[in-house]
């Protein structure tokens, strides 16, 4: 379901105007980078936590945050329900996971009766609630039904209505994408602050239209063109 993160970001960041803005405050994350330099500068004496390396220039254009364990807690340890970032560092406080993944919890969004199973007309109506226009959230209804569809069946037999179902929704996972989520439907904290480091260059704690263009066309793996 990586492909529709594209469209809605994780619980602690909703922001539907993002995609009809020029330089969207699409996703957020806090920035502190205030002991960047002492970070830097540590990298240069010990050259084993050096995150740029001069002979691949891809890794000076594309930085990572070396300062993330220090504004959140355990970065690299992925969370099975919570969707944490440096400004929220417990998640959504106050939401109520029901026990889902985050993943799970990110495709509830599109499951607009709540009872499971994500039908074509309620991904439309989902699409639309966020800005997108009918012609638009037609075809990307459609798209990612016949793609999701299958993969998320309960057994073999496949869907006529081309029904999603949350509970399997890890099993769609795709290549191509930012593996913001692992292929159980964790979220990955490292992964989603990454986004940011290396692609917001507008503004440090947001990204353009431009810049998601970017941060896909990177994020191609070689001949995966379904995932593309």
């Amino acid at each position: 379901m990586s492909t529709v993160a594209l469209l809605v970001p994780p619980p602690t960041a909703a922001r539907p105007p993002a995609l009809r803005s020029r330089h969207p405050a699409f996703l957020q994350r806090s920035c502190k980078l205030g002991s960047s330099r002492v970070t830097a500068a540590m990298s240069s004496s010990d050259p084993s936590l050096a995150t740029e390396a001069p002979q691949a220039a891809v890794t000076g254009e594309r930085r990572l945050n070396p300062d993330l364990q220090e504004q959140l807690a355990k970065p690299y340890l992925a969370r099975a329900m919570s969707a944490v970032d440096p400004s929220h560092p417990e998640g959504s406080k106050g939401r109520d996971s029901k026990g889902m993944s985050v993943l799970q919890q990110h495709a509830a969004f599109f499951d607009r009766n709540g009872d499971g199973v994500i039908y074509p007309w309620e991904t439309f109506q989902s699409l639309r609630a966020i800005g997108l226009g009918s012609p638009s959230a037609f075809g990307t209804s459609i798209l990612l039904h016949l793609v999701l569809t299958y993969p998320t069946q309960p057994g073999w037999m496949p869907s006529p209505l081309l029904s999603i179902h949350i509970k399997n929704i890890h099993r769609g996972k795709h290549g191509s994408d930012s593996e913001t989520y692992d292929t159980e439907g964790r979220f990955e904290p490292a992964k989603f602050d990454a986004i940011f480091s290396k692609f917001g260059k507008t503004r440090p704690n947001a990204l353009s239209e431009d810049e998601i263009k970017a941060m896909l066309k990177h994020n191609r793996n070689m001949y995966d063109f379904l995932g593309w």
